[in-house]
């Protein structure tokens, strides 16, 4: 196996120009990374790629578009391990990148679509469900996909139970990955005299009261020291109840509201707590920006506790000084990481809310073949354990992650790939995502309010938008 890795890392890496449509031309490192040996390996375990003399979408050209291009590296510095490689290898195919902004993303899609100029996929968000398949924007992928096949089975949970309508599979879902982490600097912890929250969850003891107690004891608002100094505390603090504000019924077809569930508001008196003892850092006293001031919070300074925040918060830090600078030491077992905690009135288990890697297909694009063939080497790629050593061993040497902070990672991966998922629809709501935003952004506020209050003035509002969203899914069916 190490003859095999070593192999892998002897790649060849060519530099190509891509020019994205409205923007600036960059070049692309593309790396020919053989498959011989990983699929040696999956075979073995029936598991397999389409036959690169039979495969529909072999030979092609598929059209990206988005404001963001994650299968394409720019870097040789971070070599993002893809099935792009796989895909041009192997199928002799290759991807042709439409740029956009965030900001413009859906209506310069529907000036390409009236162009006749329609891109073939977009990268998939669980904030994009179930608007923009109901919009028409995105297409149905089952003709293209088989969820029963060994490669994709492990996914057809959550295809199905998360991103289906009528019955139907509106993503390629190569991966799910977990969203939110609660990461810390474990020197802090220390000089604070704070249990170590990783060493609390692998003795299955890291509950709610711990936090909200080391968060009340470490805030002082004089000094500018707050708990939290990140966007999304309460939508990670909710869904590690393991039931979600709005949930997708598969047997109903609807989605459906749980404002009444004891579990969201045992989870809501406690971010009542956080807000009453002023335990976040007042962005609202702030122009609604985070304490930038102190990069990120100051984890590292020891101003901010945790950084409960999306995985973004790691993903965005590229190089081990970016990783001293805003967390601590990472090189020197400083930083950690490990999942919100659980409620200590429950089930004893760990919940976590998690987001889909994959793609869309864009209504009436015309190569779907070719991003379904695309879809699948990137799968492949994901249940590749050569490439998985890869990935491991790039965070370690590029960004000096330790193992206990890789076992970790694998310790959350599992939860997210088990059914103690949930995912966050966010704006996919559509309207209804108003009305859900007022009921959880609790310390993002400063008004003080508690989960019947907050219920009183917006459970009318959330279902009638709720009814309205169901009855256009009713309509689609």
């Amino acid at each position: 196996m190490a003859k095999k890795i070593t192999a892998l890392l002897l790649a060849l890496i060519l530099v190509v120009a891509l020019v994205g449509c409205g923007s600036k031309k960059r070049e692309v490192v593309v790396l020919t990374l053989s498959t011989e040996d990983a699929e040696a390996i999956l075979n073995a375990a029936g598991i397999y790629l389409p036959d690169a003399s039979t495969a529909a979408g072999a030979n092609s050209i598929v059209k990206l578009y988005g404001y963001q291009n994650n299968l394409q590296n720019y870097s040789e510095a971070e070599m993002i391990q893809t099935g792009y490689w796989t895909f041009r290898e192997k199928y002799g195919c290759d991807i042709d990148y439409i740029e956009c902004t965030w900001d413009e993303r859906f209506t310069r899609l529907a000036t390409l679509v009236l162009s006749n100029d329609v891109p073939d996929f977009y990268e998939a968000w669980a904030t994009d469900f179930p608007l923009y398949s109901l919009n028409g924007v995105f297409a149905p992928v089952d003709d293209y996909v088989d969820y029963n096949d060994p490669l994709w089975e492990p996914m057809k949970y959550y295809a199905d139970t998360f991103f289906s309508l009528g019955g139907h599979p509106y993503m390629f879902v190569t991966d799910v990955q977990f969203n939110s982490i609660v990461l810390y600097n474990r020197r802090v912890f220390e000089e604070y005299g704070y249990d170590d929250p990783a060493e609390l969850f692998y003795a299955g003891e890291w509950t709610w009261d711990d936090m909200l107690d080391m968060a009340i004891d470490f805030t002082d608002v004089d000094e500018g020291r707050y708990a939290f100094n990140n966007w999304h505390v309460e939508t990670a603090f909710l869904t590690s109840t393991g039931v979600g504000l709005v949930e997708y019924n598969t047997e109903t077809g609807k989605f459906e509201s749980n404002l009444d569930d004891p579990r969201l508001e045992r989870a809501a008196n406690v971010l009542a707590e956080f807000q009453k003892n002023e335990v976040g850092y007042p962005m609202y006293n702030h122009g609604w920006v985070l304490n930038y001031e102190l990069d990120s919070g100051g984890v590292a300074q020891g101003m901010t506790l945790f950084g409960m925040d999306g995985v973004y918060i790691l993903d965005e830090r590229r190089t081990i000084e970016d990783m001293e600078t805003t967390y601590g030491d990472i090189t020197n077992n400083e930083v950690m990481i490990c999942p919100v905690p659980r409620d200590p009135d429950g089930d004893g288990e760990y919940y976590i809310d998690s987001k889909p890697k994959g793609y869309c297909l864009i209504k009436n694009g015309p190569n779907p073949e070719g991003v379904a063939l695309l879809a699948s080497c990137d799968r492949f790629k994901i249940v590749d354990p050569t490439v998985v050593n890869l990935d491991k061993k790039q965070l370690k040497e590029k960004k000096g992650w330790t193992d206990e902070m890789l076992d970790m990672w694998d310790e959350m991966y599992a939860i997210a790939h088990s059914h103690n998922t949930l995912i966050d629809y966010g704006s996919g709501l559509g309207n209804a995502a108003t009305p859900v935003d007022n009921i959880v952004n609790f310390t993002r506020t400063t008004t003080e309010s508690s989960w019947a209050q907050r219920k009183e003035a917006n459970a009318e509002t959330l279902q009638f938008y709720l009814d309205d969203l169901n009855a256009q899914i009713a309509a689609m069916e």
